[in-house]
């Protein structure tokens, strides 16, 4: 399964694109761009495992550097103060590292999480 699967080419390349600048990611605004926001809690779930490079059911901080070319191969490296700050918003337990729960709480998915 690929990103564009779930998300279309054309949203993914206008977030990466509006990030493009070293320290301008937000996640909010990336997630709401590249229309994640707006995805179901199984679609959601899907992109988690994408992202989720080595299948720990984590997206950890070393991973999280290269969030940005998961979804665009070439795409820049989070700055570490971008990839601090995405870890410290996500990051409740202070574990270094993102679980999909807490990925889909910062989506504000509504949807209740039956069948993910």
């Amino acid at each position: 399964m690929s990103l564009t699967s779930i998300l279309s080419a054309e949203a993914i390349e206008n977030a990466v694109k509006d990030c493009q600048a070293p320290d301008s990611f937000c996640y909010k605004k990336f997630f709401q761009l590249c229309g994640l926001s707006s995805k179901t809690p199984k679609e959601v779930k899907d992109v988690f495992q994408i992202l989720d490079e080595d299948n720990s059911g984590f997206i950890e901080e070393s991973e999280l550097k290269y969030f940005l070319q998961r979804f665009i191969p070439g795409a820049r490296t989070l700055t570490e103060a971008e990839t601090k700050s995405f870890i410290s918003a996500a990051d409740d337990d202070s574990d270094g590292r993102i679980g999909f729960l807490i990925l889909l709480s910062l989506l504000h998915c509504k949807e209740a999480l039956v069948d993910v």
